[in-house]
């Protein structure tokens, strides 16, 4: 405590408290120095103190309460200077309120005089909480942020979480991950990817930007490349995946499919793809920016590489059984329980969805390859995108050039490609030539 700042009132009765017993036992001449020594250190009248030594040093209730220090004038002008200030917290308003009130008496908002100004300064802080609750009270808060309006589409799509505990596959958590290094400014190329939740089974697919144009045609690639229909398709609630085109590519190209959202701001309701975000991009590609065809090009040679490699040769665990258990006091611990590991490839070929000519095309393709060497090569895949330079400022990027080079253009046209390909009964085309379309299987 400094020497200019006073005792509060429950400082003072607690010294008083420590020095009374020696104030009882001293003699006449030391209780005249102890008193000097009180006096000094209280700040309180010589009389004053000897009651209070005498007595109880206990606060007593207050017998009758003292009159409204500041009045209506002071309310007036704290909601004017509030409002300036926009609603800034007590501690940091305290201190600014009589600058502010002149300022705003030059600019004819307030009325000020020296009995108000005086009353400015000296409030207290726990006097102006209370004063601001009650202006506040009484005036509403506009938003800082604007309201987005929410998208009308999304209305008509359920918003669920899948359970873990499904039985079949085709039932896929989607989501799009963003290579756009410390700027989301101009188009830059984003990961498509599905993970399915019973079997594992992940696609990966590269697009420049986040166009229909793009998105169609890496919804197309991915289901023509896989050996078992899609039955749900299970996004977060961005705009590339429920637009107008989207719903319709959906409703009318693909049919059969149906379409879920997980919550706003939940990402624990896609936590296979998050998990796979993290997993299988974020720490082969990192954060750097990528943004241009060619990186495009060669991140989809990546990901067709590493469709082999994790489909076929990488085991995972499936959740089959979760218990939930809970104490007195404590909060609920849940047990999880897993099964043996096992690829997603051997996974699926546990179910009924996969064709024996998928399931003989994809066992001789495993056999076919060696896991250590492809495994090299996904690596020197990475380092093939990261020696491609970015996009320059007197270029511009095609996005065309990143598609399926023989999807049909137009909407009739592919509607009938893709009649002809029967994408969910075809044999599964070779990985290592992903675009192909036809209604026979390649050879491997």
């Amino acid at each position: 405590m400094s020497d200019t700042e006073k005792m509060t009132i429950d400082e003072r009765r607690k010294y008083l408290r420590l020095m009374r017993p020696r104030y009882r036992e001293a003699g006449r001449n030391e209780k005249g120095q102890l008193l000097d020594e009180m006096e000094a250190v209280t700040g309180l009248e010589r009389k004053v103190l000897i009651r209070l030594l005498s007595g109880s040093l206990e606060r007593e209730p207050r017998r009758r309460e003292r009159g409204e220090t500041y009045g209506p004038m002071v309310n007036d002008a704290l909601r004017v200077i509030d409002e300036s200030f926009d609603g800034i917290c007590p501690e940091r308003l305290m201190s600014n309120l009589v600058w502010m009130a002149l300022l705003l008496e030059r600019h004819d908002e307030l009325t000020t005089t020296p009995e108000l100004l005086e009353q400015l300064a000296q409030i207290s802080l726990s006097t102006l909480r209370r004063r601001l609750a009650r202006v506040r009270q009484d005036q509403p808060q506009l938003p800082r942020q604007k309201p987005r309006p929410r998208n009308p589409l999304l209305q008509s799509i359920p918003m669920i979480r899948l359970p873990w505990s499904l039985q079949e596959p085709g039932h896929f958590e989607t989501d799009l991950v963003h290579h756009c290094g410390p700027t989301a400014s101009g188009e830059y190329v984003c990961t498509l990817q599905m993970v399915d939740v019973l079997t594992g089974w992940s696609e990966r697919r590269a697009v420049l930007g986040r166009s229909y144009l793009v998105m169609e045609d890496a919804f197309l690639v991915t289901l023509h490349r896989l050996p078992f229909p899609v039955i749900e398709i299970h996004p977060d609630n961005g705009s590339e995946f429920f637009n107008h085109h989207m719903l319709r590519f959906w409703g009318d190209i693909v049919q059969g499919v149906t379409l879920s959202r997980s919550r706003p701001y939940q990402k624990n309701d896609n936590p296979r793809v998050e998990q796979k975000n993290s997993t299988l991009v974020r720490a082969y590609l990192g954060y750097d920016r990528l943004d241009t065809v060619e990186q495009t090009r060669a991140l989809n040679a990546l990901y067709d590489k590493m469709w082999v490699y994790y489909n076929l040769f990488q085991p995972v665990m499936h959740l089959i059984d979760k218990e939930v258990t809970r104490q007195e006091g404590q909060p609920a611990q849940v047990k999880r329980r897993y099964d043996d590991a096992a690829t997603p490839f051997d996974r699926l070929c546990r179910t009924e969805a996969l064709l024996p000519e998928h399931r003989d095309q994809l066992s001789a393709l495993r056999d076919a390859t060696n896991p250590r060497r492809l495994r090299q090569e996904i690596y020197d895949a990475i380092e093939q995108v990261f020696l491609l330079p970015g996009a320059s400022s007197d270029h511009t990027e095609d996005v065309r050039l990143t598609l399926a080079h023989n999807w049909p253009k137009g909407d009739d046209e592919l509607q009938l490609a893709f009649e002809r390909t029967e994408i969910k009964r075809q044999p599964v085309a070779a990985p290592t030539d992903p675009l192909t379309v036809g209604p026979t299987p390649l050879s491997l």
